[in-house]
C-alpha cells in the first residue's frame, strides 16, 4: 500500500494505540465471571495453590534402556516383612496397585523402608526420618535409583488418610530420569 508520507506518520501512532486499547480492554461480564469462578475454585480446592497437572514422562538420558517399576502385589508385600506403625503408597490411580509401598514409624529418625519392583526385581529402598518423612512426599533410595515423591494437589476425599495426587520422579545412576503422574497415600 502506498500512503503519503503525513498519513504514514499518522498510521502507525493510531496502530498502536488501537492494539493497546484493545489488550487493555475487560472480557465480557459472562467470560468475566466465567473464568474468576473456574480459577478460584480450583485455587481453593487446592489449599490456595493453583492445581499443577502432573504427567507421565517417557525415560530419557542414560544408556537408553527405560526405567520400569511393575505394580507390587500381595505376595511381594509380605515378603517383604516391612515393620512400622504407619505406610505410604504410591499408585497410577485409586484402582491399581501400588508400584512403591514404604512403611516407618512415628516420631522417630529410624529410616522408614519400604519396596519397589524394577523389572521383575524387588529393590529396598530407604528414607530416613521414619513416617513422618513420608507423609508430605519424599527422597527414597536404593542401589542405583533414587525415587523422588513430590505432592501436586490437595487430598481427594475424606477420611482418614485420602490420596493425594503426586509424581513420582526416579533418577538412576547412569542419568536416566522417568516421572510418573499417581496418587501417594499414607496412614493405616
Amino acid at each position: 500500500m502506498n500512503l503519503p508520507n503525513s498519513m504514514r506518520a499518522l498510521f502507525v501512532p493510531v496502530t498502536a494505540i488501537a492494539f493497546a486499547l484493545a489488550a487493555c480492554s475487560s472480557p465480557s461480564d459472562n467470560e468475566a465471571s466465567t473464568a474468576t469462578s473456574d480459577k478460584s475454585s480450583s485455587v481453593a480446592a487446592n489449599g490456595g495453590l493453583p492445581p499443577i497437572q502432573p504427567a507421565d514422562e517417557p525415560t530419557r538420558g542414560g544408556d537408553g534402556t527405560p526405567i520400569e517399576l511393575a505394580a507390587l502385589g500381595e505376595a511381594d508385600l509380605a515378603g517383604a516383612r516391612l515393620k512400622g506403625e504407619l505406610g505410604c503408597s504410591f499408585a497410577a490411580d485409586a484402582a491399581t496397585p501400588p508400584i512403591l509401598f514404604a512403611k516407618g514409624n512415628v516420631a522417630t529418625q529410624d529410616p522408614a523402608r519400604g519396596i519397589v519392583k524394577v523389572g521383575d526385581t524387588i529393590a529396598p529402598i530407604a528414607v530416613t526420618g521414619g513416617y513422618d518423612a513420608m507423609v508430605d512426599g519424599a527422597n527414597f533410595f536404593s542401589e542405583g535409583l533414587q525415587l523422588r515423591v513430590a505432592l501436586t494437589g490437595a487430598a481427594q476425599g475424606g477420611g482418614e488418610s485420602p490420596p493425594r495426587p503426586a509424581t513420582l520422579t526416579l533418577n538412576r545412576d547412569d542419568g536416566a530420569r522417568r516421572v510418573i503422574a499417581g496418587l501417594w497415600q499414607c496412614g493405616p
